[in-house]
């Protein structure tokens, strides 16, 4: 015996993920940078027609969209909704590195210090 459960959400409570065409999406991006096409796929060591056929796939991996937004001169992250979970992870890691940089920064002066202390007592020592 199967059960079927059927739940109904009212129409406030719906969420719609509606499919972007990541292809379009750099297309456009591409066009608006003025950079010829040729030379993109040039410095992606790729043929125009394979640009091409990036601009008809709906699913360019995010890897390939973050390259070619390099190239570009271009953010993504605003159209492209799969960079959002992301975002907050990458802004986090900015920050813990920046943090460790500064206790990096804080025994270095501290180690410095104590060299400077170590040498004038060697001196004094020797006078």
């Amino acid at each position: 015996m199967c059960e079927i459960i059927v739940t109904i959400i009212s129409h406030q409570s719906i969420h719609l993920w509606i499919m972007q065409h990541r292809g379009e999406i750099i297309k456009k991006a591409v066009y608006k940078s003025g950079i010829p096409i040729s030379e993109l796929a040039k410095r992606l060591s790729k043929s125009r027609r394979w640009m091409y056929l990036v601009f008809e796939n709906s699913n360019v991996s995010l890897d390939l969209i973050l390259e070619i937004g390099k190239i570009i001169h271009y953010d993504f992250k605003e159209e492209i909704k799969e960079f959002h979970p992301f975002q907050k992870a990458i802004t986090e890691a900015t920050t813990d590195y920046q943090i460790d940089e500064s206790q990096a920064e804080y025994w270095k002066n501290k180690y410095l210090k104590l060299l400077e202390e170590y040498n004038q007592l060697l001196k004094n020592r020797s006078q």
